[in-house]
């Protein structure tokens, strides 16, 4: 007797997982075969799997068949996760294995509960992930289809599906695929084009048209010549690294920001490390591209958010969508869009009548009106204003005060130098976060890498005490870590000095 093909999908909630368990119930009926699906929801988004299994007799001949209801450890063809963490939990649960199955996962991330709640980057290694994936799975169809799907106007679960069905593991045609997509009755087109780019790419016809789409983008950008500049100029093994900070300043400001961003890394590549080069083009990317008013106004604003919620709530083409922002901008925030002098006088005036970091102004705006969105859109057109700025000034002034510490700690040492880079870490975000950020940086490049510069502390030394000043101060939100840290680096530092 026939073997069922065994099918186990890890989803998220959201992610369509229940609808594209109906696809493949939907096709595999289509073509005659027998077919045995149960779904399980999860307890919430980030907290329990949301899985669906679905066994499939590979020909007509199930009469006599027994299907099962539930997977079995070490007995599953094929494994689909919509998110790599997902694909991570099944591997841990056994479900996946390197004898047998094909596991076809996205690659982007959704952090769990856990990693959201961390001070620090509580993130998983997804380096540790994608080695798990290709140790313990027998083929890998691997892809962030959140990308995919996106570029192709469709859903994740669209995507997935055409993954599945260019592996070739299920005896059903490309055709009873795309008929269930038809019948469900629901963004067909859209459904269809991610159903297409999901099996061209697990067929490997993509490549070039890949290429072909970053080609165009950089086109629309007008930074061709600025990726053709950092392909001469950086050692592959930063290279998309440089690439992805060049369209993301594009985007953010403009192609003489991008071209700021390729010759503030010209002086770190003069100082001959490919790892520190590649850091410091992460984080540069990252502290170039703050977030203020005006990018938030973008981002809330662009065409794509819009169709994300409509697709996140599930609303139809014909049903109205209302969205309503919640914003609480305090005096800093209003300073930060304002021309330097006047931000100071009112960052003065409000720190001597204890208004700043008290006062704050709640407004409610309605994107899907005529005056809520442009509200929005004329904060998100003050693009060209940024460079005026204060928090804009301020912020190249931070930045090349960093650059100048890093270049500075590379004669004495490249871990130095790197651990200098890596504390970037600390300044992220906007309002109290960013502030609490900021000044624990401050206390570190006070209290241990200016003296490290000036001699009075051993590189190595001095790099172990900047990596542990780090870790202290995303440790806790109140400093307290940071606090009895650097007194122990003191100390040790007072005793050494003693010593000699």
């Amino acid at each position: 007797m026939p073997k069922p093909v065994t099918i186990l999908v890890g989803a998220l909630g959201g992610d369509g997982g229940g609808v594209l368990c109906d696809w493949i119930v939907s096709a595999a009926q289509s073509h005659g075969l027998g077919v045995q699906a149960t779904q399980i929801p999860g307890v919430a988004q980030r907290t329990g799997a949301t899985t669906y299994y679905l066994e499939v007799m590979p020909s007509g001949s199930h009469v006599a068949s027994v299907l099962a209801l539930n997977p079995a450890i070490g007995e599953v063809d094929v494994a689909l996760a919509t998110e790599l963490l997902e694909a991570g939990r099944m591997i841990f649960n056994g479900f996946v294995t390197p004898e047998r199955t094909t596991l076809i996962a996205s690659t982007h991330r959704v952090l769990a509960i856990g990693e959201r709640m961390a001070m620090g980057d509580g993130s998983f290694d997804v380096g540790r992930l994608l080695r798990a994936v290709k140790e313990r799975s027998k083929e890998q169809i691997l892809f962030d289809m959140d990308q995919a799907a996106e570029e192709a106007g469709g859903v994740i679960n669209a995507v997935l599906l055409g993954a599945l069905a260019g592996s070739g593991r299920l005896p059903i045609p490309d055709a009873a695929f795309e008929a269930a997509i038809r019948h469900a009755g629901k963004s067909i087109d859209t459904n269809l084009a991610a159903f297409a780019f999901g099996r061209g790419h697990a067929r490997g016809e993509l490549e070039q048209a890949v290429r072909e789409y970053r080609k165009r983008q950089a086109a629309g950008q007008g930074v061709e010549d600025l990726l053709e500049r950092a392909r001469r100029a950086f050692p592959a093994t930063s290279l998309d690294m440089v690439e992805e900070g060049v369209r993301r300043l594009a985007t953010y400001q403009d192609r003489a920001y991008a071209t700021l961003y390729l010759d503030r890394l010209d002086t770190v590549q003069a100082l001959g490390s490919a790892e520190l080069l590649r850091e410091t083009a992460r984080h540069l990317a990252v502290r170039m591209s703050f977030e203020d008013v005006i990018r938030v106004a973008q981002a809330k604003t662009s065409a794509e958010r819009f169709v994300r919620v409509r697709s996140e709530v599930r609303a139809r083409e014909h049903e109205p969508l209302e969205i309503t922002e919640h914003f609480k901008p305090g005096i800093e925030e209003i300073a930060a869009v304002l021309p330097p002098g006047l931000a100071r006088r009112l960052i003065g005036w409000a720190e001597r009548t204890g208004r700043l970091g008290k006062v704050y102004f709640s407004m409610h705006v309605r994107t899907t009106t005529v005056w809520g969105f442009a509200r929005l859109r004329f904060l998100a057109s003050l693009r060209w204003w940024r460079p005026r700025t204060y928090r804009f000034v301020e912020e190249q002034a931070e930045i090349d005060r960093w650059l100048a510490s890093i270049r500075a700690a590379a004669p004495l040492g490249v871990d130095l130098a790197r651990e200098i880079a890596e504390s970037a870490r600390l300044i992220k975000g906007y309002g109290d976060t960013y502030r609490r950020g900021l000044q624990n940086y401050h206390r570190i490049a006070r209290e241990v890498i200016a003296p490290a510069l000036a001699g009075r502390m051993a590189p190595r030394a001095a790099a172990d005490a900047v990596a542990n000043a780090r870790v202290a101060a995303l440790a806790d939100p109140d400093g307290e870590s940071l606090s009895k840290t650097l007194a122990a680096i003191a100390s040790s530092a007072a005793l050494r000095h003693a010593a000699e």
